[in-house]
């Protein structure tokens, strides 16, 4: 399965203005496509949907939210249709980084298996897996799992993936980023040397470029991402603001915006419980999502949030790219992320299918450098914002001034004396 030379690169501009009609589909699929108000479809899946249908090896760069999980489920249901042979053992799997991804991958395939007897199922950790065991036993088509399930059912022998036509990497770097590499490998060893090998990946770092070149066969390769890293549609926007006063500024900013739907980043777990429950006493429709909390959990806050009965939710990165919900229309990031490329993931969660989006961040008065590397990335400087009457920085008390009448004290014996200082902004 290695090889060491790819195809030339598939010029991506040049692809046409198509319908689904004219990629070649069966009507069965085209029902479907009708079915879930798939009109047109995007690049991405313009692009990537007449290779993968003719069974070539893909390898996709893409951003989230440019409809690259129908890109990747729409020929692996055709190919399903062709293939004679039929069992309880799954003939594709999807890995994903994340559970929240896991379910929303299996949802997506769901719908557009409209008219078919397609089985799909989520494999990922967090749930009892006696009950994934159970659906397995009963037989699936597609397996959609996070690396770590996946390992742990082939270890127990309750998944065996011999008959795979299809494999599927869906965003490779964040799986490589989170330490998935070994786990990736040692489920690509197992799978038949002759299947399908589909990457999508929002960046193609040497880890990704690696992996490409060992385990898919001649792929064809597509870059669907912009040129600089932003999405124009996305307006960007901060406020210097001190540390103590950023709740104070999230509320006032929420008055202000009255977003449909929002998302609210924080680096810790312990700070997105925090400002989930200070921010819940203000508003109403507040929820949290963090690694921590339990699966069963999790899955109820992002069926209300993508029902639209939570209208803040207050998340960590962890499941940011897990996040997949077109209502967004604004971005906070009440802590700057820990890298510049996590900026871009979060700030991708609005503006989804080329809609309009805002972001807002909240930079304190010694995050400067982080703003300026975020603003390099990009290739794009974001504007202030302010807000009339909120003072986000607190005004240090001016210095008392000396008199030739009261001398400074000396310090008492033993002891440092006092240095009164202005804080630097």
């Amino acid at each position: 399965m290695t090889t060491e030379n790819t195809r030339t690169d598939e010029n991506t501009e040049s692809i046409p203005e198509v319908g689904f009609d004219q990629l070649g589909l069966s009507e069965v699929m085209l029902t479907a496509l009708a079915a879930a108000e798939y009109h047109t479809p995007s690049p991405v899946q313009a692009g990537i949907i007449p290779h993968a249908v003719a069974g070539a090896d893909v390898l996709g760069q893409a951003r989230t939210g440019t409809g690259k999980t129908a890109a990747f489920a729409i020929p692996i249901l055709e190919q399903l249709d062709k293939s004679a042979a039929k069992g309880k053992d799954p003939r594709v799997i999807v890995l994903v980084p994340t559970r929240e991804l896991a379910v929303q991958v299996r949802d997506e395939i769901a719908k557009l298996a409209y008219g078919r007897k397609t089985r799909c199922i989520a494999a990922y950790g967090g749930k009892p897996i006696r009950s994934q065991i159970t659906q397995l036993q009963r037989g699936c088509d597609i397996v959609v799992g996070t690396p770590g399930r996946v390992l742990d059912h082939l270890a127990r022998g309750t998944l065996r993936l011999e008959n795979l036509l299809c494999v599927v990497l869906d965003e490779a770097d964040r799986m490589l980023d989170i330490g998935f590499r070994p786990d990736i490998e040692k489920i690509l060893r197992r799978c038949p040397r002759e299947r399908q090998t589909l990457l999508l990946s929002a960046t193609v770092a040497p880890g990704v470029e690696r992996l490409a070149k060992r385990y898919m066969t001649d792929p064809v390769i597509m870059d669907f991402s912009p040129k600089t890293k932003s999405v124009s549609t996305i307006e960007q926007h901060y406020f210097t603001v001190e540390e103590q006063r950023k709740f104070e500024l999230l509320v006032r900013l929420m008055k202000r915006e009255q977003p449909e739907q929002t998302i609210v980043f924080c680096r810790t777990k312990r700070g997105t419980d925090r400002v989930h429950r200070k921010l819940s006493r203000k508003i109403k429709g507040v929820d949290c999502i963090h690694g921590d909390m339990q699966q069963s959990a999790r899955d109820r806050v992002m069926r209300s949030f993508r029902a639209g009965n939570v209208r803040v939710l207050v998340a960590t990165d962890v499941v940011g790219r897990g996040i997949d919900v077109t209502s967004i229309s604004h971005i906070i990031n009440y802590d700057l992320p820990q890298s510049s490329d996590d900026y871009v993931h979060r700030v991708g969660r609005t503006g989804r299918m080329g809609r309009e989006g805002v972001a807002f961040s909240f930079v304190t008065p010694e995050q400067g450098i982080e703003l300026t590397r975020i603003e390099m990335l990009i290739n794009k400087q974001l504007d202030r914002d302010e807000i009339d009457g909120f003072q986000t920085v607190a005004q240090a008390a001016p210095p008392q001034e000396e008199t030739k009448d009261e001398p400074k004290k000396p310090a008492p014996p033993g002891q440092r004396p006092r240095r009164r200082h202005r804080r630097g902004l």
